[in-house]
């Protein structure tokens, strides 16, 4: 079988010293099998950030996101866009994740274009908005700095504007933290992830990926001004909100 150099194999054979993860360019290129393989439920959420975009684009409106990778959340809002007018701004720190999103994106000239955005998104001016997505990138952000993001988004939404967030969570009861836990990594197993792989990258993660309870991020998301943030998926330690303005 010839070597797939797209697959994940990153953490698959011992590391003298694991450093922080980053998304660097050997992440780049294997991301869509790494988070394909990691996150249950991912096609689910990417798919459904399309039919939300059908229903909350609003006409002549910019649609963000944020912590974009490699646009897989920025093309399914472009599927599901059917509103005139509007624009994907699609943000990432990561000169290597734009770089290959750049390959990832489909030629021509689509209804709705696609604006590629290297910054910070602490440093974002959202404005003029309709929806805002976070698919996974909250929790890569200082637990400090999530308010301040939180509010900068609720300033920039349009009346009738959502916010998707998407992220792993952590769970109070420590029994139901183990669980969850345990479930999650015999998701990684059966798509192909060894204990080496697993316990590698939970290394690697574990100072940069900070989960926070569901109640944690409902508060801060009222915190921010949001009316109500409406739970509608979970798999195993992952989950969904839509947040309403």
């Amino acid at each position: 079988m010839p070597y797939d150099d797209r697959k994940d194999r990153i953490y698959a054979e011992p590391l003298e010293a694991i450093g922080d993860f980053r998304f660097d360019r050997q992440v780049a290129r294997v991301f869509p099998d790494m988070i394909r393989r990691s996150v249950p439920g991912y096609a689910t959420v990417i798919n459904m950030t399309g039919v939300l975009a059908a229903e909350y684009a609003q006409p002549h409106s910019r649609c963000y996101d944020l912590g974009c990778s490699l646009g897989a959340s920025s093309l399914a809002l472009q599927r599901g866009i059917t509103a005139p007018g509007c624009r994907i701004i699609a943000v990432d720190n990561s000169p290597e994740m734009l770089e290959q999103a750049r390959q990832e994106l489909p030629t021509g000239e689509p209804r709705t274009p696609i604006e590629l955005v290297c910054a910070d998104i602490l440093e974002l001016e959202i404005r003029a908005a309709s929806l805002v997505v976070l698919n996974f990138t909250l929790q890569f952000i200082v637990p400090e700095h999530r308010l301040a993001l939180l509010q900068a988004i609720h300033r920039g939404l349009r009346p009738g504007g959502i916010l998707v967030v998407s992220e792993k969570i952590r769970f109070p009861d420590p029994e139901q933290e183990l669980q969850q836990n345990r479930m999650h990594h015999a998701f990684k197993r059966a798509n192909g992830y060894n204990d080496l792989e697993i316990s590698q990258k939970r290394s690697a993660l574990e100072h940069v990926l900070i989960p926070e309870t569901l109640e944690r991020h409902r508060q801060r998301l009222s915190e921010a001004g949001f009316r109500r943030a409406d739970l509608w998926f979970q798999c195993f330690n992952f989950v969904s909100l839509i947040v309403y303005r």
